[in-house]
């Protein structure tokens, strides 16, 4: 057991994440400035992990830019924090070039607010929530660790940021524990249906766009290209059930704790990719619900086709995922069904 401070620990990632955490018997420190998030899913995940969980659970709001939150959140466990897993930032891709200022402020000024502060408290173990995305339009499927980072939009560019931050901090002062875990395309809910995927606005990702067309709250999925050489013309991306990304987080969170001081980068996806009208079939079955949707033009920034190559992970980690996905649409579901407004509905 260890005392950990989840940043960002009440979006959708960080939320399943902490349940996992809990289940694993740690002490969380959760610090969360609710902007793209729910005090709800942290009420939500207490009740999940149950009475004797909760004592090990404290939600504190605060913002990771601000260092009088951050000391507040390292000095509010009496033996202080041993490690943290780094979840807090911006991730919209389209909206990070409208506004590349403030994905520039939250995700690296606000990491290295994050740093300093680990400094200041002693802590050198960090678990940082990475992506694909700095890819950019990859060289090779599936794509290895190895790839090189070319971003090709300001959400990825400020990922590749904090990731270089990270690699000069490991090289000038030794003993710290990092890993960045580069996540492919997260989608799916918790089984009991009590947390998902609450988009703040239109969603920007697939899963959650379908799940609202599924149970009426939009008219149409808008499917971005239809000719892209791929098997029927959409675009095909690596999905990964939260849960089993969440899992790998306590994985990497383990080998940091147990092993020598290192820099370990890893990818976090399941090595399989599925295309848009693939995932929407899938989800017409798993819920019972038609999804209409409309072709339009491709995205400018959208590639045909991002998959990952896993094998470092489950070498390194002893991980891979464990779930289909029949498994994501049938859970994505069965969360949007039971939340059909997210966390905003009146009786919560």
């Amino acid at each position: 057991m260890a005392e950990l401070l989840i940043t960002g620990g009440a979006g959708f990632i960080g939320s399943h994440t902490c349940l996992v955490l809990l289940e694993a018997g740690h002490r969380l420190v959760i610090l969360d400035n609710f902007s793209n998030s729910s005090a709800i899913a942290s009420k939500r995940v207490a009740e999940l992990a149950g009475v004797a969980a909760q004592e090990r659970m404290l939600v504190l709001e605060g913002d990771i830019r601000n260092s009088n939150d951050l000391d507040r959140a390292f000095n509010s466990m009496e033996n202080g924090i041993a490690a943290v897993v780094h979840f807090a930032g911006l991730k919209a891709v389209h909206e990070s070039v409208q506004l590349p200022l403030k994905y520039w402020d939250v995700n690296v000024a606000g990491s290295r607010c994050l740093l300093e502060a680990m400094q200041r408290h002693n802590c050198r173990t960090i678990v940082f929530s990475s992506s694909a995305t700095l890819y950019g339009y990859p060289e090779q499927i599936p794509i290895p660790e190895t790839t090189r980072v070319q971003p090709i939009n300001p959400y990825g560019q400020s990922k590749a940021a904090v990731e270089q931050l990270l690699d000069d901090l490991a090289c000038s002062e030794p003993g710290w524990r990092i890993a960045r875990l580069r996540y492919f395309n997260p989608v799916g809910a918790h089984s009991s249906g009590c947390i998902g995927e609450d988009p703040k606005g239109i969603p920007n990702n697939l899963f959650p766009f379908v799940s609202q067309v599924a149970v009426g709250r939009r008219a149409e999925l808008q499917v971005f290209g239809a000719d892209w050489p791929t098997p029927d013309g959409s675009g095909v991306r690596d999905y990964i059930h939260v849960m089993d990304l969440a899992e790998g987080h306590r994985a990497a969170l383990e080998v940091l704790q147990r092993e020598e001081p290192q820099l370990l980068t890893l990818n976090l996806g399941s090595g399989k990719g599925h295309s848009v009208l693939e995932v929407v079939q899938a989800f017409e079955k798993a819920s019972g619900q038609p999804v209409p949707y409309s072709i339009n033009q491709r995205r400018a920034g959208d590639a045909a086709c991002s998959v990952a190559d896993p094998r470092l992970a489950a070498e390194r980690l002893g991980w891979y995922t464990q779930r289909s996905l029949s498994d994501m649409c049938r859970d994505s579901w069965n969360w949007q069904k039971a939340n059909p407004q997210g966390y905003s509905q009146k009786q919560q």
